[in-house]
């Protein structure tokens, strides 16, 4: 089984919230920034304001779900962050895919919008 492909390190972290362009829609902030691979990443950050940890964990797994769904739409080599708001935590799973859609072409980053 292969590993999610994910950002885990702190230092990455920083280095994408300095150099990355950051977009809000909705409950979500996301910051993308390239990452020199041919291969997309996630890094998912939610604040203990979103909720407690069953609530996190489930905006995490919804959050890797959606990455993993809708990879093949986005631009390869790309590091993604998604930030959770504090209402992220109530939002449904078809909201939150449609503001992370919504942030990909924000980004210009999607497939379709660099089709058009």
């Amino acid at each position: 089984m292969k590993r999610f492909p994910s950002i885990k390190k702190n230092s990455e972290y920083r280095k994408i919230y300095k150099n990355g362009k950051s977009r809000a829609a909705g409950s979500l902030i996301m910051y993308v920034a390239d990452n020199e691979t041919d291969a997309n990443r996630l890094g998912i950050s939610v604040s203990k304001k979103v909720g407690n940890s069953v609530v996190r964990h489930t905006f995490c797994r919804k959050m890797r779900e959606i990455f993993r769904l809708n990879d093949y739409r986005t631009v390869q080599g790309k590091d993604i962050i998604v930030v959770a708001r504090s209402m992220a935590g109530r939002a449904t799973y078809e909201k939150l895919e449609k503001n992370y859609l919504r942030l990909l072409q924000d980004h210009n980053i999607s497939q379709e919008s660099n089709q058009l």
